[in-house]
């Protein structure tokens, strides 16, 4: 199981921490400001996902033209591919 970020208050502002133990970055004036700053560190809520996963999350194909290098979606099907 992944560890969560940690997110706290002190008396001068809020911290967080990536996990506990470790370094804490802070202080931040809001909550906002202090996830915002972990969001740009490169942590998240711990949900792991695959590129895969997000793009057929946002309806990318699969499948990229050779030719152009686009996803299917943006070009053309090319009939002889479909023929062999």
């Amino acid at each position: 199981m992944l560890e969560r970020p940690l997110i706290f208050e002190r008396p001068d502002g809020f911290y967080w921490q990536a996990t506990a133990g470790e370094r804490e970055y802070g202080p931040f004036a809001t909550l906002v400001e202090a996830e915002m700053d972990l969001q740009c560190a490169g942590f998240d809520d711990g949900v792991a996902e695959s590129l895969r996963d997000a793009e057929n999350e946002i309806g990318i194909a699969d499948w990229i033209d050779p030719e152009t290098g686009e996803p299917a979606e943006d070009s053309v099907p090319h009939l002889a591919d479909d023929m062999a």
